[in-house]
């Protein structure tokens, strides 16, 4: 069973959004969305400066199983990418939603999370 913790929001594609203090967000690959991928062998994290609007691909994972594009939750600016993962695709793997965090996002002004899900909402994607 996935671990998905109530305090993220989440979207269909498996990603996760943790708002975070200064205004901008973190995002990462779900638990579920690791452990189907299965090891991690290569992640590529956006550039800080990239613009990104909702659904776009912006990051890819790649595992010995298989690649999947990450797509962007929110529209706005990349301010950070997770450098570490360059070096440790398998933080992902072993704390996907702590430091296998994938990119930091600035939100665009007027940033509405209405299409996020809640954690219950998304455990009910993973039944379907």
């Amino acid at each position: 069973m996935s671990t998905i913790p109530a305090d993220l929001k989440y979207t269909t594609s498996h990603e996760w959004v943790r708002h975070l203090d200064d205004g901008t967000v973190l995002v990462g690959i779900t638990d579920h969305a690791q452990d189907a991928l299965g090891d991690l062998v290569f992640v590529e994290a956006p550039e800080s400066g990239t613009t990104v609007s909702v659904g776009d691909a912006c990051a890819v994972v790649e595992s010995v199983k298989a690649a999947s594009d990450v797509y962007s939750p929110i529209e706005g600016e990349v301010v950070e990418g997770n450098a570490e993962l360059a070096d440790r695709p398998e933080l992902v793997n072993q704390d996907p939603y702590g430091e296998g965090w994938i990119m930091k996002i600035r939100p665009a002004e007027g940033f509405d999370p209405e299409g996020l899900l809640e954690s219950d909402a998304y455990a009910a994607t993973l039944e379907d």
